[in-house]
């Protein structure tokens, strides 16, 4: 199968049709073997209802149905597990992202060897103060932070290998992340697309002004994760041995001050406190580096390596 396009919604029943419709002729165009892969994320209208009644009229097209709505990541994650062709494509379900953009996206993975192409809506059609100019802030960090020179890491429209998809896992909002996720699975040539941003047809945003505070807030953890999942002692214990030292060291010089020099009412002074926070607050680090290793070493992946190649060897490796 050369596609797998994934289409995490919720409660777009009026845009379903219209999106299966033009997804339909790009793919006759192009002669794609193809299948839609609509993940219904807990709707309360009449979505379910509509990709069930595509579906009667297109075996290419697959329903998932959450019970309650987990939101997008969950959605992403679900139809990444159920796609089967060499190159998945996520679009959003609105009408904001075009269908016509997906043969360049295809080419990108297939013929230039990408690993996965984030799109990037140059030109947007969100409002500027409350969409467009948070947006540019939290990509400026993300940038910074993870190293991958993308203009949107956030942008709906993204294109992968299949093993790109199947070596990852997207969860809590993590969705905005993928391309670090991707990143710190070993996947490096991550690549962009300027694509078109189609002003909004139908229905109305599903995100509020959480998800920016959210974003940074999943930016840090991502981070954190990807860097000391396996090993959390060499930050906890370190920084929790770096305070202790500290503390260390402001009660040696009390003591001396009070014994040597004979300097009283060491209790009145605000550098005891610190001392004794100091003390206090190494320990703990030094205490959560240890229980976050016994934590990571009971997990049930912590032996979990995503391998590229054997030689000689019969076992099983990472789907390609």
């Amino acid at each position: 199968m050369d596609l797998s396009i994934v289409v995490p919604l919720f409660n777009e029943d009026e845009s379903l049709t219209e999106l299966m419709a033009w997804i339909e002729r790009v793919m006759t165009a192009n002669q794609y073997s193809y299948e839609v892969i609509m993940v219904d994320d807990g709707s309360t209208d009449n979505s379910w209802e509509v990709i069930s009644t595509l579906r009667t009229k297109n075996n290419a097209v697959r329903g998932i149905r959450f019970q309650r709505n987990y939101g997008k990541s969950a959605a992403l994650n679900e139809g990444f597990k159920a796609a089967q062709g060499d190159v998945i494509i996520t679009m959003d379900a609105d009408m904001q992202d075009s269908p016509d953009e997906i043969p360049e996206l295809q080419r990108m993975i297939a013929e230039e060897g990408y690993d996965m192409v984030s799109g990037w809506k140059k030109k947007r059609y969100d409002n500027a103060l409350t969409k467009n100019l948070p947006s540019k802030l939290f990509n400026a960090a993300a940038r910074r932070s993870s190293g991958i020179q993308l203009h949107d890491f956030n942008c709906g429209l993204k294109a992968y290998k299949r093993k790109v998809v199947k070596s990852i896992e997207v969860y809590g909002e993590m969705h905005r992340y993928i391309p670090v996720l991707a990143k710190w699975a070993g996947f490096r040539k991550i690549g962009e697309k300027v694509v078109e941003h189609r002003p909004r047809k139908y229905g109305v945003t599903k995100f509020g002004w959480e998800r920016f505070v959210n974003g940074f807030l999943d930016l840090g953890s991502i981070m954190f994760v990807g860097k000391f999942g396996k090993r959390p002692m060499h930050f906890f214990g370190l920084w929790g041995s770096v305070v202790f030292f500290a503390g260390i060291c402001i009660w040696i010089y009390l003591g001396i001050a009070k014994f040597a020099f004979q300097q009283y009412n060491m209790t009145d002074r605000p550098l005891f406190y610190i001392g004794l926070i100091s003390l206090v607050i190494g320990t703990q680090l030094f205490l959560a580096g240890f229980i976050g290793e016994l934590i990571s070493r009971n997990a049930a992946d912590r032996n979990t390596y995503l391998v590229e190649e054997r030689l000689g060897d019969k076992s099983n490796v990472a789907e390609n």
